[in-house]
């Protein structure tokens, strides 16, 4: 009983920390998904006008779970057939542990797609 005692304490903080750090990884995930979204969105609507706002609108779609006010998007293109077209997505993540702010940071993920 006593060893449980004294292990129950490490042995609940590393499993809080697997769980934030999966959290973490879901959430990185979420944020790549969200620019190839966009990115393919962008690079099949060249001549649109609102292009840039579609491509916006599918990098949110695509992230529902993660709250799109955080959720930071840059689209860079010359919009010349064939040249590359940037879909960059970033958001501000977190790892508490116990209350603690052990770590905090930006996920960040940038798509290139070639525009048709």
């Amino acid at each position: 009983m006593v060893e449980f005692t004294l292990v129950l304490p490490i042995l609940c903080l590393v499993l809080f920390g697997v769980i934030q750090m999966g959290i973490v990884f879901h959430d990185y995930i979420t944020v790549t998904d969200a620019t190839r979204a966009g990115a393919r969105v962008g690079a099949v609507s060249r001549q649109d006008p609102s292009r840039v706002s579609k491509i916006n609108t599918a990098v949110k779609a695509s992230a529902t779970n993660l709250d799109s006010s955080k959720l930071g998007i840059t689209v860079s293109s010359s919009w010349a057939p064939g040249t590359d077209l940037n879909v960059t997505a970033s958001y501000p993540y977190e790892v508490s542990l116990l209350g603690m702010v052990v770590k905090s940071g930006t996920l960040s993920s940038t798509t290139t797609e070639r525009v048709e």
